[in-house]
């Protein structure tokens, strides 16, 4: 069980490059009560990709929360290459 929620949500538009992009993280608890990273990507208004990561511990999956953060700040969000 976790104890409070995690959650991140960004977008990219870019208009003139027809770019509408989304990324978001959230941990939670899958069906079976486990803490579960999930990561979501792709188009804005598609179904896009998802991954999950299961953990044993709460403090692991911030730690990739964090982690998956600070490296889509480093493959292009803040560089405009996202």
């Amino acid at each position: 069980m976790i104890t409070q929620p995690y959650l991140l949500y960004i977008e990219r538009r870019d208009a003139t490059r027809n770019m509408a992009r989304f990324y978001s993280l959230e941990i939670g608890s899958n069906l079976f009560g486990e803490i579960c990273l999930t990561r979501r990507w792709g188009r804005i208004g598609a179904l896009g990709q998802t991954a999950a990561h299961g953990f044993s511990r709460e403090d692991e999956a911030i730690r990739l929360f964090l982690c998956s953060y600070a490296e889509s700040l480093g493959a292009g969000i803040a560089h405009g290459r996202w």
